[in-house]
This record gives C-alpha cells, sequence and structure tokens, in this order.
C-alpha cells in the first residue's frame, strides 16, 4: 500500500486529535459528542467502562465528573493508511499522578469529516 502517512490526510487527523485532546481536557463535551461517530457500531473501552454505541458514550461523557482532566501527552503517533482512516495512539500521564495513561483512537473519514469509531484508554499498573 502506498497510501500510508500521506501528508495531508496526517495534517487532517492531527487537527482532529488537536481538536479532541483540547475538548477533553476542557470537558466540551459538545465536540467530544462531534468527533465520535454517530452510531450504535461505535465503541468505547474506558479504564473502568465498556461503551457500545454512540449514546452510551455520549451518556458517560455527559456524567463524567469534570475536575481533574488535565494531563500531559508524553508519546504520540498517527499513521493513515489511505485517505480515509488513520490510528492515532499516545502516552500520557495526568497531572498529578506518575501512572502512564495509553489512548488509542480509530479515525475514519465520514462524509461530516474525522469521526472515531473506535477507541480504547487504558492506565498501566
Amino acid at each position: 500500500m502506498t497510501d500510508i502517512n500521506r501528508p495531508e490526510v496526517l495534517a487532517e487527523v492531527n487537527a482532529a486529535f488537536d481538536a479532541y485532546e483540547k475538548a477533553l481536557v476542557g470537558n466540551d463535551v459538545a465536540v467530544l459528542d462531534e468527533l465520535f461517530w454517530n452510531s450504535p457500531l461505535t465503541l468505547r473501552y474506558g479504564a473502568g467502562e465498556n461503551l457500545y454505541g454512540y449514546q452510551a458514550i455520549q451518556a458517560f461523557r455527559q456524567a463524567r465528573p469534570s475536575a481533574g482532566l488535565a494531563r500531559t501527552v508524553t508519546a504520540r503517533q498517527v499513521t493513515s493508511f489511505g485517505r480515509d482512516m488513520a490510528v492515532a495512539n499516545i502516552e500520557f500521564r495526568r497531572e498529578g499522578s506518575d501512572r502512564i495513561g495509553r489512548q488509542s483512537q480509530t479515525w475514519v473519514r465520514m462524509p461530516e469529516g474525522w469521526r472515531v469509531v473506535s477507541a480504547h484508554v487504558s492506565l498501566m499498573a
């Protein structure tokens, strides 16, 4: 496949990811909701929950406490495959914690723009 990491696709996905990260630490639930694919097929595995479908993810976001969300991204890798799909992986640390967190997202270009179709967040022991 010769369409891996096309610069223009990486730029688009990185911009979408940056918008997601800003919304996450700022608890901008409307933007977080917008950036997830609105489908029952969307899933998010969290540090303490398994969420199946956009509505479950949306309900989780609305109920989540808004304090303690600040974090520092310590490693980041985004890889695109073709023009319409990419994976974004980061390592992070929450403020006040030494634990390393990991986040993986699969992004797909939909008619309305780039959307997360699958996400996984975990903390190392």
